[in-house]
């Protein structure tokens, strides 16, 4: 097999693996995102106090509840979802495109290799900055739900403690734990499309280096053959008859 064709399968198996991880950051994303009411947990703040939730727990008697003075912003889980649906919508065309090429025996021109690139590059960055906005964002919400630890429970046993807010948390810590995993993978893979987006340029240029002048070859050999074929042969000059004395 050769080299442009391992590095396009290379690079639509990256592709399909980017689909599956981009899903796998953006269902849980929603669900969260339903859970919460359409709020944000990431970088939200609060405290725990006591006092009488009758009207929430339908008993009467002080009991210890969390209180959210602020809510995260919601562009900080905006962007990972944005993330994950961009690269499984790229992962899509792209995959269909790397599949399309490997059975035309063909790759992209320079110019598309070279925005390719480039893309890649940028969303590299920009998935980058989702994750570690998520992983960042999580550890706030769960220093705010654990108070800084000093809860006798974790982040992940808090979602089967009552935190009496308006809002279902019994499930927060698996979903937004699978979307920052799920993100981070989505990260390493967009790094593994832009190695294999640049090894694919650097093939074509090569390629268009080393043999600059075939095409112009072909042309002029092809003209040259023309002319001659249709170039007529001179007569031969008649015999001049010799007279022996």
């Amino acid at each position: 097999m050769e080299l442009d064709r391992r590095l396009l399968l290379a690079h639509c198996t990256a592709h399909a693996l980017s689909m599956a991880a981009g899903l796998l950051a953006v269902v849980p994303m929603a669900l969260s995102g339903s859970a919460f009411k359409g709020r944000c947990a990431l970088f939200s703040s609060g405290y725990w106090t006591t006092g009488d939730r009758g009207e929430v727990t339908g008993q009467r008697g002080d009991v210890s509840y969390l209180v959210v003075r602020q809510w995260g912003p919601p562009a900080a889980c905006q962007l990972a979802t944005f993330v994950g649906i961009f690269t499984v919508l790229y992962g899509a065309a792209q995959g269909w495109r790397s599949l399309f090429y490997l059975h035309g025996r063909h790759d992209d021109t320079l110019f598309s290799s070279f925005l390719t690139v480039l893309l890649s590059v940028c969303v590299l960055f920009l998935s980058g900055g989702a994750s570690v906005i998520l992983s960042l964002g999580l550890v706030s919400w769960c220093d705010t739900v654990t108070d800084h630890n000093r809860q006798p429970y974790s982040c992940a046993e808090s979602q089967s403690v009552p935190l009496y807010l308006d809002v279902n948390t019994s499930s927060f810590y698996t979903e937004l734990s699978l979307a920052q995993a799920a993100l981070w993978a989505v990260t390493a893979l967009w790094l593994a499309q832009s190695i294999l987006a640049f090894l694919r340029l650097y093939h074509s240029h090569s390629q268009h280096i080393g043999h600059p002048c075939r095409p112009r070859e072909k042309e002029l050999l092809l003209e040259h053959s023309l002319s001659d074929a249709g170039s007529p042969t001179p007569p031969h000059p008649p015999a001049t008859p010799t007279i022996s004395v």
